[in-house]
């Protein structure tokens, strides 16, 4: 049996797929492992809290743990040593989330294409055919993670804060969210995943398209986007690569994507909101 995982800052998919390419089990969902943001102790809690994946440890013949957080070595390790732990008999590869993009995405194998990531955090890599490019390493959703889940949220916290919002939006947020400061602060600066509580606040944005407000924001994080991130594949782009795009963000925000790219003059491909629905075609593929 393998364990095919499309693990994000918020939340991991895991599917169990049989030695036949059927599903062996229901989808199993767990809170999100970023061993980059995820101190260890809280990564080991997170994969033996579930009942679910615990059933199947000793059936667990390899695992394919495609995540955020882990396209630097010393994270990737951490989470791939604690997988193993937890999975005596399994063969263990991890990989960075954007390689599940990649192989979720693309329309064969060799295809070359540039492949963003909108979801919780955002990350943009040039696959050639065979092997993945990236020429700016992400520093987290501090610095970077233009139009992301947090990189949203904390726009519109801002915004409410700085009064900046019309007033309608502005009581709708209230309504939805708990905007007190010291709540915010708490959650910010002494809970583990901040990332992930700002993002939840970007639902909030595709629950009210029809305000001008909001669509000019989702255009500005994805204006910013392009010119940081994309805009590095530039000589790939004018030799046609088309753009990809994965996760839960980017899907939602579809129609400002192919606005803005429209501006910027790259080509929109593939909107894949789970890739991991992707990942198991793949895999199925390859068992073979």
């Amino acid at each position: 049996m393998i364990l095919i995982t499309d693990g994000g800052s918020t939340k991991c998919d895991w599917i169990a797929i049989d030695e036949n390419g059927q599903t062996a089990a229901e989808k199993i969902r767990t809170k999100g492992l970023n061993p980059a943001i995820i101190e260890e102790k809280k990564l080991k809690k997170t994969v033996r809290k579930s009942t679910e994946l615990m059933e199947l440890a000793n059936q667990v013949t390899h695992i394919f743990f495609y995540g955020a957080g882990c396209g630097t070595e010393k994270p990737r390790l951490m989470l791939k040593s604690i997988l193993e732990l937890s999975f005596p008999k399994a063969q263990v590869e991890v990989r960075e989330d954007t390689y599940a993009a990649v192989r979720a995405c693309i329309n064969s194998n060799d295809e070359a294409a540039v492949v963003s990531i909108l979801g919780t955090g955002s990350n943009c890599s040039y696959y050639d055919g065979k092997e993945l490019h990236q020429r700016v390493d992400s520093l987290g959703y501090t610095l970077m993670d233009d139009a992301s889940g947090n990189y949203y949220g904390k726009q519109l916290i801002r915004d409410y804060y700085y009064n900046k919002m019309p007033e309608t939006i502005r009581l709708a947020f209230e309504h939805k969210h708990n905007l007190d400061a010291d709540f915010i602060k708490y959650n910010l600066y002494k809970q583990a995943n901040p990332s992930a509580y700002l993002a939840n606040h970007a639902e909030f944005m595709f629950l009210n398209k029809d305000s001008s407000y909001i669509v000019n924001l989702i255009k500005q994080g994805i204006r910013l986007f392009s010119e940081s991130m994309i805009l590095q594949f530039k000589e790939e782009l004018d030799n046609g690569a088309p753009v990809h795009f994965a996760g839960s963000i980017a899907y939602f925000a579809k129609d400002e994507i192919i606005e803005v790219a429209s501006e910027y003059g790259y080509k929109v491909g593939n909107f894949v909101r789970r890739p991991i629905d992707g990942l198991v075609d793949y895999h199925v593929k390859n068992l073979k």
